[in-house]
């Protein structure tokens, strides 16, 4: 079943919409602002995400922008600013989509339809080739020369998120968020009991880490080196 994630604070038009993807076979999440859309992003992975950028506590634009931290799904923005600068800047920031409202629900289904047809980047790189090991993105798994290495669901998460930021440097306060939830953020700790686990579990030498590093006081960077 797609999953659909349906973000908006005015309640009539949350169960409209969930009413209308159900209707049409969809399993439906609805939040009602940034900070939950969050919570239900990162414990039920949807497969798109329809948001309104007039949310409140955390704005639809910081959702974007959390949501890309970690994910390629669609997002479509479906929002009452209609000015060429709101649309600029929630495309920019990374949406996929973006319908004004007052809008036609024929037209933002058959826009929803288009988003789930578009390859995205997890189907065009599945995998991740290091010299000690393979991630498979498609199938949450990762393989060495003698089989599959066993990680928990959170570090799974993390070394997910990692890797499809592959070389760039992701802060421990976008890690915590994005695995915990909003309401963390400075619970560095958690990352590094949880690295330290990754470590021992996928780096030749734990304590001179080839892939995952860590940039003190800043956050955790993955690193695949070139197979031999």
């Amino acid at each position: 079943m797609i999953r659909i994630l349906v973000v908006d604070d005015e309640p009539h038009l949350r169960r409209t919409l969930g009413a209308n993807l159900r209707a049409r076979g969809y399993t439906v999440d609805l939040a009602e602002s940034g900070e939950r859309a969050l919570e239900l992003a990162t414990t039920n992975k949807p497969d798109a995400v329809i948001l309104d950028l007039g949310l409140p506590g955390k704005s639809g634009m910081e959702v974007i922008r959390s949501l890309r931290h970690w994910t390629t799904i669609p997002i479509i923005v479906l929002s009452a600013r209609d000015t060429e600068f709101d649309k600029v800047g929630a495309l920019d920031a990374g949406a996929d989509d973006y319908v004004a409202k007052p809008f036609g629900m024929g037209e933002l289904l058959a826009r929803l339809r288009a988003s789930l047809r578009r390859p995205s980047a997890d189907d065009e790189t599945p995998q991740v080739v290091t010299p000690d090991f393979t991630i498979d993105l498609s199938h949450n798994k990762i393989l060495n020369d003698a089989g599959e290495i066993r990680l928990t669901p959170t570090e799974w998460h993390l070394v997910e998120i990692l890797v499809r930021n592959t070389g760039r440097l992701v802060s421990s306060k976008e890690l915590l968020q994005s695995v915990w939830g909003p309401e963390y953020g400075q619970e560095t700790n958690y990352l590094r009991v949880h690295f330290a686990h990754i470590r021992r579990k996928l780096e030749p030498e734990p304590s001179r880490p080839r892939y995952f590093h860590t940039e003190q006081g800043k956050g955790y960077r993955f690193e695949p080196l070139a197979p031999c």
